[in-house]
């Protein structure tokens, strides 16, 4: 039985990120985290720390335009920070005390210590962010920190328009499309600064950005769509009303809203009630549009890699791009 691109594709980003990840280790565990619950909290983080997505892709650009990722490694750590800073937040705002049955800092530690650790990290990061970018000359230095702050400041929008559409109850396909392309700016910034670290010229930097600004709307419609498969996932999110955006998305469909709210507005939500939650979100016309839109996206990132004069090199970019719609 052939191997699913997925696994591949999780096996390069792990293996391309495992020096920066190890180097964001060690560069956190010389600074001080006082009290012991934060410290507790810091080493609990380390333990499970599994996020291998943003420095893989920073090494996959890298290697796309002919670099080392061996070279810059400092960078490549400073991302790794800056995303568990993201990811820490991102718990509390989602109110997500597990993954993969193990609870998160949130949901173990608590709001306030999983806030002050996601700070400690982004302070982290994006100092040790700086501190890599001084081999570029004052003025291009400059540049790379102000677009990389803008590009972050864009996943902040994100999330507070996210939030405020939630509590509406009402999100559009135009809000739904707008967040996540918002969202996409944290993948762009990995890719364009692999890029830059790698040496690329100005416009490979340009046709990667771009490429990550398509890959991140892509893994954004993902890991919603995969939201809404896991089913403990979904119960919980459910139980705090906190519904994922697909289905929110979904029930713009008059005929989806009103099976939908038929299994909400249930006492107790059975695993049968779940299932068919699930059915309902995925064959919902707006869903099934925007699986089609999914397949459009990854063309256009497929023809911007062919574009870029050493093919060989961005293989692994393709098969990330490719598998975006696997098991979906």
């Amino acid at each position: 039985m052939p191997i699913k691109k997925g696994k591949l594709v999780v096996a390069e980003l792990r293996k391309g990120s495992e020096k920066g990840v190890a180097l964001a280790k060690q560069i956190l565990q010389a600074e001080k985290m006082d009290p012991q619950e934060l410290h507790s909290a810091f080493e609990y983080y380390l333990e499970h720390w599994d996020d291998f997505t943003h420095a893989g892709l920073f090494s996959m650009a890298c290697e796309a335009v002919g670099g080392n990722p061996d070279d810059s490694v400092l960078a490549q750590a400073a991302v790794a920070m800056m995303a568990a800073a993201f990811d820490l937040h991102d718990d509390i705002l989602d109110k997500s005390k597990a993954k993969n049955n193990i609870p998160t800092v949130y949901g173990k530690f608590g709001v306030e210590v999983a806030l002050l650790l996601g700070n400690a990290f982004l302070i982290e990061g994006f100092k040790t962010f700086a501190d890599s970018t001084t081999t570029f000359p004052e003025e291009r230095r400059k540049n790379i920190l102000e677009t990389t702050k803008n590009l972050l400041f864009e996943v902040g929008n994100a999330h507070i328009l996210e939030i405020c559409f939630k509590r509406r109850r009402r999100v559009t396909p135009k809000d739904y499309m707008m967040i996540t392309e918002l969202k996409a700016a944290s993948i762009e910034a990995d890719l364009m600064l692999g890029a830059l670290f790698g040496g690329g010229d100005e416009a490979e930097v340009a046709s990667l950005a771009k490429f990550g600004r398509i890959l991140g709307v892509l893994a954004t419609l993902r890991d919603d769509l995969v939201d809404v498969f896991d089913i403990e996932e979904l119960r919980q999110r459910i139980a705090v009303q906190d519904l994922p955006l697909p289905l929110l998305f979904a029930m713009q469909d008059k005929k989806t809203r009103s099976s939908a709210a038929t299994i909400l507005s249930k006492p107790k939500i059975t695993d049968k009630d779940i299932t068919q939650l699930v059915n309902l979100t995925l064959k919902s016309k707006p869903v099934v549009e925007m699986k089609n839109r999914m397949q459009l996206f990854i063309k256009e990132a497929l023809a911007l890699l062919n574009k870029l004069p050493k093919k060989k090199l961005h293989r692994k970019l393709q098969g990330v791009a490719s598998f975006m719609l696997e098991d979906l």
